[in-house]
């Protein structure tokens, strides 16, 4: 039998491993059907030869200029386009943060701002590309919706579902590939992931249960976070402990009904991020918690310290305290006060 691939098909293109590609190739995507989306560069290096090539109309590059950048964005925003523009997490979030204030944020204009190599995944450039205090910072102000995806799939979902969000937004990305967690492998749910919940749907302010328990819940964002989360949870599941993982890939609006949830059904909480356990994921949790059910949270991120130590992105998490283990000893930490539940350390497993 002949095969439409015999026939002379193309074969499929293999699916982007890495939230920054498969972001670039979603943001082509939506420019192709809609003029109005532009893509605003800062010499990221690359959507010149993807998006300017095909493009050109609708590509400008800023150069290394990201306060311009930013201002530039929210001028062409004002006439009707739809900019997304490219840089690092930590260049949107600190060189350029006064113009994301006043000049996008404050006038709640579309400008849909997207930062690579967020967290530590910039680790062999330092802490001069470090970005601890993105999700903080952009979430604090006003009109600013706030996503960080787990994984490609993931990725294209949300990008094009903040195309057309009203107001600025800031999408948070890493650098390098990471394995799939939800199922699909484009977008569409016909791949498979290693979730094993209601991960196939995407809705901004909505969390997604990747795995049922109700011993602890265990919350993630970002790549890294939520395998961290599922590694620990397969984990616990060896040593009887149940427990419920969260993909919150909204920061801000916070999916405050999800977390009331846990609260209620579980003995607390454990946030995990790739960010400063000050203001970002574990705040924002620790924040809707205190004010809509106080419930103990434990935060596993980043320490109150810069990482300068050399290493790749998950030596350097692990050694600012974000791995499974760290996951791991903090789910162990919530359930103490539950006599009915023996931690693994109880059982004889090493943390």
């Amino acid at each position: 039998m002949t095969t439409t691939r015999e026939r002379g098909a193309p074969a499929r293109a293999p699916a982007p491993d890495s939230d920054r590609a498969a972001y670039r190739a979603t943001l082509l995507e939506l420019a192709r059907a809609d003029g109005r989306v532009w893509c605003l560069d800062s010499d990221m290096g690359g959507l010149e030869r993807q998006f300017e090539a095909e493009l050109p109309g609708q590509y400008v590059d800023l150069g290394i200029a990201e306060a311009n950048l930013i201002t530039v964005a929210a001028a062409v925003a004002s006439t009707g386009v739809l900019p997304f523009v490219n840089t690092m997490a930590a260049f949107a979030s600190a060189r350029a943060l006064e113009q994301v204030k006043i000049d996008v944020a404050y006038h709640a204009l579309p400008v849909r701002i997207v930062g690579t190599h967020s967290g530590l995944s910039a680790a062999h450039l330092g802490p001069t590309h470090h970005a601890q205090q993105d999700l903080a910072v952009m979430r604090s102000l006003p009109n600013m919706t706030v996503m960080t995806p787990a994984d490609p799939a993931e990725t294209v979902r949300m990008v094009r579902a903040a195309a057309y969000l009203p107001g600025p937004v800031y999408i948070r990305l890493g650098r390098n590939p990471t394995p799939p967690v939800h199922a699909g492998d484009d977008g569409d749910g016909d791949g498979d992931g290693d979730g094993d919940g209601d991960g196939d749907g995407f809705t901004v302010g909505r969390a997604v249960r990747l795995r049922a328990g109700g011993d602890v819940t265990i919350v993630a964002a970002g790549a890294l976070p939520v395998r961290f989360a599922l590694d620990a949870a397969r984990r616990l599941a060896a040593a009887g402990i149940e427990a419920c993982v969260l993909n919150m890939h909204t920061i801000k609006p916070l999916d405050v009904a999800a977390l009331v949830e846990a609260a209620e059904t579980t003995a607390g909480v454990v946030t995990v991020e790739d960010h400063s356990v000050l203001g970002g994921l574990g705040g924002a949790v620790a924040e809707t918690l205190a004010e809509h059910r106080p419930a103990r949270v434990v935060r596993v991120g980043v320490g109150d310290a810069f990482c300068s130590r050399p290493g790749s992105h998950e030596e350097q998490l692990a050694q600012c305290g974000v791995s499974r283990d760290h996951v791991v000893r903090a789910a162990e930490s919530v359930l103490r006060g539950r006599p009915d539940v023996r931690t693994s350390t109880e059982q004889g497993e090493s943390p």
